[in-house]
């Protein structure tokens, strides 16, 4: 066996540039953005007002005038519109283009208006020159780079582009991936099970994690057949990328997976790691370039591993940092004897004192899968020791939101 950090290094030396595809930008949220985008005009394009109120030019105040003449309205889109009195006034919305013969906006909270007339209510003193406009170029200027490649593209990216008027996107290829489950003692989700079969649940599980990663993965169910398994996991080594295993993988009698792998020249580069759950986890390559994460088929298994090894090798693959690791404090005391790295489960919460707390929920081993719905995170408790005491410190792997 090997260990964790062992297993970790070989998934990631496996990394492949999958290429780039040209998508409508409003369809790319989540996507890694494959090139450098840059500002068309100035950001903001012009001198843009960002309160409601009156613009008016700064000298007036310094001559001591306190009430203006409304000139006119200036809506947002407007025309702008000029004064050339000192005394007079736009009244002006948020949004609107500065007049170049004002430079200071006032707005209505500091204003009494009556009859045409804007008059200061607050000392002139605390109305500062240039105040409430956000000047043309002061974001980004022209040619500017506005979101590099390689970035993940967020709500707020997409905000940008919009504004640039990019329409289409390159951004990086996802690859393909086929969630594949086996096992005579499983059927489908709508069937009613024997009192020895089970419903299929893993692959769900899985392709709904590959779906918050934006990939819509294949679902494949292989039967208890050696003929068949070989036949399937052939076909699925022309047309994807990745395959992930759900089971199949131990030393039944009935486990014909690793087999039909050898058999058509998948490369094991490991089998069996240091760790619970998840101890006999496969990992290969074929010669066309398709991996192999055969996870274990224990629920909780399959989805330390999936977490663990497949979404750290994912996110390098698309050219995004590593996360930074998270640690959290032990809430409880744990005792765990085999020389095996222990992925916990814990729920992950603040405390009023601001430090990340993990409660441990045991549960009753890897084929508890209901337990995953009361946790966050895995907790990975190292190999060398046996006693894990309340207070300590260790890494955790969130999957869902800290409460």
């Amino acid at each position: 066996m090997i260990t964790v950090e062992e297993a970790e290094k070989i998934i990631q030396s496996n990394i492949k540039d999958y290429g780039a595809e040209i998508m409508p930008f409003e369809m790319t949220l989540g996507r890694v953005l494959a090139e450098d985008i840059k500002a068309d005009r100035d950001l903001p394009p012009f001198n843009r007002v960002t309160m409601d109120g009156v613009a008016i030019n700064y000298s007036a105040l310094q001559s001591g005038i306190s009430s203006f003449h409304v000139k006119a309205t200036q809506a947002a889109g407007d025309i702008p519109i000029e004064i050339t009195e000192t005394d007079h006034c736009i009244e002006i919305m948020t949004g609107a283009a500065l007049p170049p013969s004002v430079d200071t906006v006032i707005r209505y909270e500091d204003l009494e208006m009556r009859a045409g007339l804007a008059a200061l209510i607050v000392d002139h003193k605390n109305i500062k020159k240039g105040q409430n406009i956000h000047y043309q170029g002061r974001d980004k200027k022209k040619d500017e780079l506005i979101a590099k490649s390689g970035q993940l593209i967020t709500p707020a990216i997409i905000s940008l582009i919009a504004s640039v008027g990019e329409t289409e996107l390159r951004v990086k290829k996802l690859p393909r991936v086929v969630v594949i489950s086996s096992g005579d003692e499983l059927v489908e989700v709508e069937q009613i099970p024997n009192q020895y079969q089970i419903r299929k649940s893993n692959i769900y599980t899985v392709k709904a994690v590959l779906q918050q990663h934006g990939i819509e993965a294949g679902m494949l169910h292989i039967p208890d057949n050696p003929d068949v398994t070989k036949k399937l996991i052939a076909e699925c080594l022309q047309n994807y990328d990745v395959m992930l295993l759900s089971g199949g993988i131990s030393m039944g009698k009935f486990d014909y997976i690793p087999k039909a792998l050898e058999g058509l020249q998948v490369k094991q580069i490991f089998h069996k790691v240091k760790q619970r759950p998840g101890k006999p986890f496969w990992f290969g390559k074929h010669d066309n370039g398709v991996l192999v994460f055969a996870f274990p088929g224990n629920p909780v298994a399959t989805f330390m591993c999936l977490h663990r090894y497949f979404l750290p090798w994912l996110q390098t693959t698309l050219g995004l940092k590593a996360k930074q690791p998270v640690y959290a404090v032990l809430d409880h005391d744990v005792y765990f004897q085999p020389e095996l790295k222990y992925f916990l489960q814990v729920n992950l919460q603040v405390s009023h004192e601001g430090k990340l707390l993990a409660k441990p929920i045991e549960g009753n081993g890897s084929g508890d899968f209901a337990n995953l719905a009361d946790t966050n995170a895995f907790m990975g408790l190292p190999l060398d020791k046996s006693d894990f005491k309340k207070g300590e410190v260790y890494r955790v792997w969130p999957f869902n939101g800290i409460i």
